[in-house]
């Protein structure tokens, strides 16, 4: 707790509860385990309590902790690879990324199929909210995911320099994907290869996450299929009508579903 203590230095960090807990019986690998869990509670919920006496109920208001989301958590297991202990972390707060993972934790990310399918697919992600669904709207968010997913899913090796090239057209966006990978893997405090083999089942995982929908304003959402990259740009305009001031989206399409 001192060690935690030591690493809360910024004024964004909260005050919270921390728990240190044993568990047994883990699977993990095919094998089981005992592990040490180490959760940080900055925020509690409002729940419920009721109390039954003389046929009647007392209903209290109380803060607790609640089961769906914890704010940090790590899962020390005791196993170990050729790299070291086995670590699972989550941080649900991005105010202070570095004060958990890297100051806290000093976890050093696993040279790997799976952490550098999973980080890659997460940068892409990332570029996809913070720069082209700001700079070119949803349709090419949208379009990006599902193609990088089809990269993921027909290549057993991704080649960073084949990707951009496979992706962008232009070379403007491959310098804009360039600097944001700059970015990112200087906030993660990681280096992303420039060639790895992909790990399938992770493909599977991250493609479960993203939700390649089109919200409206006008209470209309439209969904695109991310296993079909090409659909969107095929089958699906995006225009500005003079006369209602509002933009529009055409969708083409022979029989309804």
């Amino acid at each position: 707790m001192k060690h935690l203590f030591e690493q809360s230095n910024s004024a964004q960090i909260k005050t919270g509860d921390v728990l240190v807990v044993l568990f047994e019986g883990i699977e993990f690998n095919e094998m089981t385990t005992n592990a040490i869990g180490i959760f940080k509670i900055e925020n509690k919920v409002n729940f419920f309590q009721t109390y039954l006496e003389n046929n009647s109920y007392d209903v209290l208001v109380q803060k607790g902790i609640s089961s769906k989301k914890v704010d940090k958590g790590c899962l020390i297991l005791n196993q170990s690879d050729t790299e070291g202990r086995i670590i699972f972390s989550a941080d649900n707060n991005n105010y202070d990324t570095q004060y958990w993972t890297n100051h806290f934790l000093n976890i050093k990310y696993a040279d790997d199929a799976n952490s550098h399918t999973q980080q890659y697919i997460e940068l892409c992600k990332d570029f996809s909210e913070d720069i082209l669904k700001i700079s070119y709207g949803n349709q090419e968010q949208n379009t990006f995911l599902a193609k990088t997913i089809d990269f993921f899913k027909e290549h057993e090796v991704v080649n960073v320099e084949n990707f951009k090239d496979e992706l962008f057209e232009e070379d403007k966006h491959k310098t804009l994907f360039d600097d944001y990978k700059k970015t990112f893997e200087s906030e993660k405090n990681l280096v992303i290869r420039n060639q790895f083999d992909v790990a399938e089942l992770v493909v599977n995982k991250e493609k479960k996450k993203i939700k390649t929908e089109i919200k409206l304003d006008t209470n209309i959402q439209i969904k695109l299929d991310i296993d079909a990259p090409e659909a969107s740009s095929e089958y699906l305009e995006r225009g500005y009508d003079e006369d209602k001031k509002m933009h529009f989206y055409k969708v083409f399409f022979n029989v309804e579903g």
